[in-house]
């Protein structure tokens, strides 16, 4: 199974690349990282006859500096075939609105344990609003909220809020099953 992986150091320019399996292309977030699943199309989803990778961009949003989850979830996006761009820390939220357009994702999947769920997320969904891209944009968000803020997420246009302990399968599954056909 080929897998690419391309890491962006900042505004240094400097990359570093590893593995093999085709053109990345230019990410706009700075320090990110881009896995794309060269193999395999377990992920794949049909478009009049023809098979299509899910893309997907997991972020972390704010100052939140915890990102062993988005690191776990990001492997287990491409482990499963999916097409996968990393956002990396300490985002703000027209950032992730800008990545999201800009690399033409089908899956959005938030990352944040910092508590500012309820400021940050509806921060990007109005973004994506604005460029016209919630429509066809699954959100998803991961971390520790509280029960009464997933539904208030969820009634602003989050898909599924995926807490500590959901099976990873559990999520892949969500994404395979409602990911976007464009």
């Amino acid at each position: 199974m080929a897998v690419s992986l391309r890491i962006q150091f900042g505004g240094s320019g400097e990359t570093r690349e590893g593995g093999s399996g085709g053109d990345l292309g230019e990410s706009p977030i700075g320090h990110a990282v881009k896995v794309k699943q060269a193999a395999g199309v377990s992920a794949a989803m049909s478009v009049e006859g023809d098979q299509r990778t899910i893309r997907c961009l997991v972020a972390k949003v704010g100052l939140d500096g915890h990102d062993r989850g988005a690191h776990v979830i990001t492997r287990a996006f491409r482990d499963a075939g999916f097409e996968v761009i990393y956002s990396g820390l300490h985002n703000a939220p027209e950032e992730i609105v800008q990545a999201t357009v800009q690399e033409d994702v089908d899956v959005l999947g938030i990352s944040i344990l910092s508590g500012a769920h309820n400021t940050l997320v509806p921060r990007v969904l109005e973004g994506l609003e604005e460029y016209g891209a919630l429509d066809d944009t699954l959100i998803i968000v991961g971390g520790v909220i509280p029960e009464d803020d997933q539904r208030e997420l969820e009634e602003q246009g989050v898909a599924a809020v995926f807490g500590p302990g959901t099976e990873l399968e559990t999520t892949i599954e969500f994404v395979r099953n409602n990911a976007p056909e464009r």
